[in-house]
């Protein structure tokens, strides 16, 4: 019986110090730096092709290509429940350095709505990268050649004009319309929105099946080049530089002074250690001065919102208490 014991004993030892090693592995010298000594994986909480898939691989790829992390990063995907998958597969990573996830206001917003138990507070935000913003985008034939023109339609009714996106209500794509809708005077109680998830809203828009579909700017570049659609307002505070890029209109110019932020930063799960945290501080810094990440800012359109952990631990607050202001004016919040 002893000997048994004994073998248990052993046993439990060697998985205590297995699930340690597992989170906390890394180098740290005599000054306490942590350094990693295996790849980090990088989640993407959607499917290939979207923004925060857009935006994991080009951070991996500048982390490798650059050197500036020196291990491979590599992304996988994790999608489902507009975000809430990838947020539990990383709330089972507990304290692993390891284990990064990309996020935008979805974090904050799918909680506020109900639909996920996970939100920031669950998560180690790391660092902020990019601002993205939002476009509104119709037909290339629409009779609506401005944001006033079609909010001037929505004010007389606002059931007339459908939305559609690929979030569900009350998340990104239909709250950065909301935001913009209610500064121009339309009722947003009772427009009519339609969520795609599975990225419909496009083709919806060109066979006429929905009036507008609200968007991130990159999303548009290519359709606005091919003359099938024409954007009639995007979010951000100025007009942003590049090719097709510097045409959009923002709201802002149109008269209507509000503005929607697509921030989009990385996270990692629960409990990570302060020096995993210093470390990856220091590199999303490093990354956001490079010249090569500048180089993928302009080819998207990304403005620079780099922001440290501290920094963008109070922005999220923030963000949360007006999201949930709005989100309660609709009835959508839970």
């Amino acid at each position: 019986m002893k000997k048994l014991m004994s073998i248990a004993a052993g046993f439990m030892l060697l998985l205590t110090v297995g699930c340690s090693n597992e989170s906390s592995a890394g180098v740290k010298n005599k000054s306490g730096e942590w350094k990693p000594e295996q790849p980090i994986e990088i989640t993407a909480p959607a499917g290939p092709g979207g923004g925060w898939d857009t935006t994991a691989r080009m951070v991996s790829q500048v982390f490798e290509q650059e050197k500036i992390i020196d291990q491979r990063l590599p992304v996988v995907n994790k999608a489902g429940g507009g975000g809430a998958i990838g947020w539990s597969y990383i709330a089972g990573k507990e304290a692993s350095p390891y284990h990064l996830f990309v996020a935008s206001p979805p974090l904050v917003l799918v909680p506020l709505n109900g639909q996920s138990k996970y939100g920031y507070e669950d998560f180690t935000p790391l660092a902020n990268v990019i601002a993205d913003y939002g476009a509104f985008v119709v037909k290339a034939d629409a009779k609506w050649n401005n944001l006033n023109e079609l909010f001037a339609d929505m004010k007389k009714d606002p059931a007339s004009v459908s939305v559609i996106g690929t979030s569900s209500p009350g998340s990104m794509d239909h709250m950065q319309f909301v935001k913009i809708a209610k500064a121009a005077g339309v009722d947003v109680k009772k427009m009519k929105y339609v969520s795609d998830p599975d990225g419909g809203g496009l083709t919806a828009v060109l066979n006429g099946s929905v009036d507008v579909y609200t968007t991130g700017v990159a999303e548009t570049i290519e359709q606005v080049k091919a003359g099938k659609i024409k954007v009639l307002g995007i979010t951000s505070e100025e007009r942003l530089e590049g090719e097709v890029l510097s045409d959009f209109p923002t709201a802002k110019e149109q008269g209507i002074d509000e503005t929607f932020v697509n921030w989009r930063g990385f996270f990692g799960p629960p409990n990570m250690d302060p020096a995993a945290i210093k470390y990856y501080e220091q590199k999303f810094k490093e990354l956001n001065d490079s010249p090569a990440w500048d180089e993928i800012r302009k080819k998207y359109g990304w403005g620079e919102q780099y922001m440290n952990s501290e920094e963008y631990s109070k922005f999220l607050k923030t963000e949360a208490e007006s999201m949930e202001k709005l989100l309660k004016e609709l009835g959508l919040n839970r």
